[in-house]
């Protein structure tokens, strides 16, 4: 049903109804669909669940601990017992599955930060549960988890967000602005770099009993068990992990492709390949070339983008020495180099006294705060899922397009690579059982 923020049902029979239907959902294996979680009023607080609370979750708690935080969920009690300390009225979980289960009749969203094999298993129960979702990027792990996720949060008409922070800036709204109003010109090709490098690695010969804080087999969740190794996944390693992460593709295009694909309306590629070195079965590559191909859009025209990362990253774009991370949109009246709070126009001497555009996006209220107010009063969200669901799907094409060694010739209509069958295995996934993404 679409979101409609009146009152359907008093609060307490709308939860009671919600509790009872989901739990008997999620008994039966099934899904029933439920009225989406609603707010009174504007100045009632959100009750909010979190799922994870530390490091980058930490932040993302943060963002909404001015509303009621009625659940805390971390599968490291230490983590788990700090945030307690701050917020001693939630109730705690080691196991995201519970808290949904238990809270949703009386929640009305949810925030998640946890590893990304994670994401898209809690978000969907939390969507099925009519909770507004607000996930931490990249919004999954696969491909066809970020088209489940999207579709599924429409249909239930709810306030969604992606955790893609820098969207908010004032930076990135002024990049915006002066692309589409032509400052140079029309653009048919990007670049996009980060000096990262998420990957290398083996899986340790000797596996070890995991500490007693850390709950090993819900961190592993949906993902195939293997032995905890210390400093190897948790906390901050997994992201090297095809199992668990998606390497510097997958931690930092989300934010620095979010250029681009807003000003650019950037949605589905048609084609993608890949270039790195050899392909490891266990970990990402310390460095990745992914070039993506856009088709037109309107009178725009098509786009090549090409991404770089780790050992990979430029030191000179179009001819200009240029920084450690970045986005360079080559037009036909000029080219403009620009990171999360800086830009740059080149030729430097045409652009002598350049005076930008008015604006025309509004500042934002704040990342979180965004989301908040859609949860209460409908209003629209700019990283919603509809937005970043197809830009996760294009970002995590690329790991696809690496791991298969082809240049897939992409239809998203389909969510195949009508050339590459072989690319199925990548862009979905099996999980272990309990943890399934439908």
């Amino acid at each position: 049903m679409p979101r409609k923020q009146k009152k359907l049902l008093n609060n307490v029979n709308r939860r009671s109804f919600i509790k009872t239907t989901t739990a008997l959902s999620v008994a039966a294996g099934v899904w029933s669909e439920l009225p989406a979680a609603e707010s009174d009023s504007a100045n009632e607080k959100l009750k909010v669940l979190c799922v994870g609370t530390a490091n980058r979750a930490a932040e993302d708690v943060r963002g909404v601990q001015g509303e009621e935080i009625i659940g805390i969920c971390d599968v490291d009690s230490n983590y788990l017992d700090r945030a307690a300390k701050t917020f001693p009225d939630a109730n705690k979980y080691a196991d995201y599955r519970e808290m949904i289960s238990q809270e949703a009749d009386k929640a009305d969203a949810i925030v998640i930060a946890t590893a990304d094999h994670n994401h898209a298993p809690a978000a969907i129960r939390a969507i099925h549960a009519g909770l507004h979702c607000y996930c931490e990027k990249p919004l999954t792990h696969t491909v066809q988890e970020a088209r489940i996720l999207t579709e599924a949060a429409r249909a239930r008409g709810l306030a969604t967000q992606l955790g893609t922070q820098i969207h908010a800036q004032p930076n990135y709204r002024r990049v915006v602005e002066m692309i589409q109003a032509g400052t140079i010109g029309d653009v048919n090709e990007v670049h996009v770099w980060v000096g990262k490098g998420w990957g290398g690695g083996d899986r340790p010969a000797v596996g070890q009993e995991p500490p007693a804080n850390l709950n090993w087999d819900l961190w592993l969740g949906p993902a195939p068990e293997r032995p905890y190794a210390a400093g190897r996944y948790h906390p901050a390693q997994w992201r090297r992990w095809w199992d668990f992460g998606q390497g510097t593709l997958g931690d930092m295009a989300c934010h620095y492709m979010d250029l681009p694909f807003w000003a650019l309306d950037l949605k589905y590629p048609i084609a993608c390949e890949a270039e790195g070195p050899e392909v490891h079965p266990e970990t990402c590559p310390m460095g990745l070339t992914v070039r993506y191909k856009f088709p037109a859009r309107g009178s725009k025209p098509a786009v090549d983008l090409t991404w770089y990362d780790g050992d990979r990253t430029p030191r000179e774009v179009a001819g200009e020495r240029v920084p450690g991370s970045g986005v360079m949109f080559i037009g036909s009246e000029g080219n403009l180099y620009a990171d999360y709070s800086n830009y740059k126009l080149f030729p430097i001497d045409k652009f002598v006294g350049f005076v930008p555009p008015e604006k025309t996006i509004p500042d934002s209220i704040g990342h979180h705060a965004e989301w908040i107010k859609a949860c209460k009063d409908g209003s629209p969200t700019t990283c919603n899922f509809d937005y970043s669901g197809p830009l996760t799907e294009a970002v995590l094409l690329g790991n696809v397009a690496y791991r298969t060694g082809k240049s897939l010739d992409w239809d998203a209509t389909q969510l195949k690579a009508t050339n590459c069958p072989e690319a199925d295995m990548y862009l979905a996934k099996e999980y272990r059982p309990g943890w399934e993404v439908a």
